[in-house]
């Protein structure tokens, strides 16, 4: 399919804003399976991402056994503890409260990584920067979570892991760096603002800073 000459209609770019908005990263799901059909062409988005190289670093690991998905909500209990004991006051208190997982009750959970020895690409633009690749697939993760919510869908980031640890549970090559651990489903609820704004942990900026040189 080629894009059309035409530019795109106000409510087109009215919902894509609205989509954009809605995108938000989801901790709470609803019990309901995912369509693996459309869980597809969800993950087929990323094949649409840039890729510094066309290199398509991605690697993308379903963790579907209950070994593994114990394993991982074992190093995430692990890692939210260590970061607990680095708050005190009003910041322990609130950090304590917030759920920052949805490991417990997600239908669908994904490892996805960068190959930072992919000879596909030949090396083009990432000689200088090699970190391109994993900006890369960052770049495909976020087509990806917005095809998701176009779903109805949720994701949500779960960072608060123990990388290494995470590689050796896993079995993956030690060229392969994590980028994210991945929780999808369907969201108990949709809300334009971040949940850790409601909670009183942080609050966005209310304008973009941009500066000049």
């Amino acid at each position: 399919m080629t894009a059309r000459k035409s530019e795109f209609s106000e409510d087109f770019r009215d919902q894509l804003d609205l989509l954009m908005r809605l995108r938000r990263d989801v901790r709470r799901f609803r019990d309901t399976p995912v369509d693996e059909a459309v869980l597809t062409r969800c993950l087929d988005a990323i094949r649409l991402a840039p890729s510094v190289g066309l290199s398509e670093p991605w690697r993308i690991l379903r963790i579907d056994s209950e070994t593994a998905r114990a394993a991982a909500l074992k190093n995430f209990e692990t890692a939210n503890a260590e970061a607990l004991a680095g708050y005190s006051g009003e910041n322990a208190k609130i950090y304590s409260q917030l759920k920052l997982t949805g490991m417990q009750d997600a239908p669908v959970q994904l490892a996805v990584y960068c190959d930072d020895s992919t000879t596909k690409g030949r090396g083009l633009g990432a000689g200088t920067m090699p970190e391109m690749r994993r900006y890369s697939v960052v770049t495909a993760i976020t087509l990806f979570w917005l095809a998701l919510r176009a779903e109805g869908l949720g994701l949500g980031w779960v960072s608060i892991l123990d990388p290494e640890q995470l590689n050796r549970d896993l079995n993956v090559p030690d060229d392969w760096q994590l980028i994210g651990y991945f929780c999808l489903g369907h969201p108990e609820e949709t809300s334009e603002t971040p949940e850790l704004e409601q909670k009183g942990w942080e609050t966005r900026q209310d304008r973009l800073k941009i500066e000049t040189r």
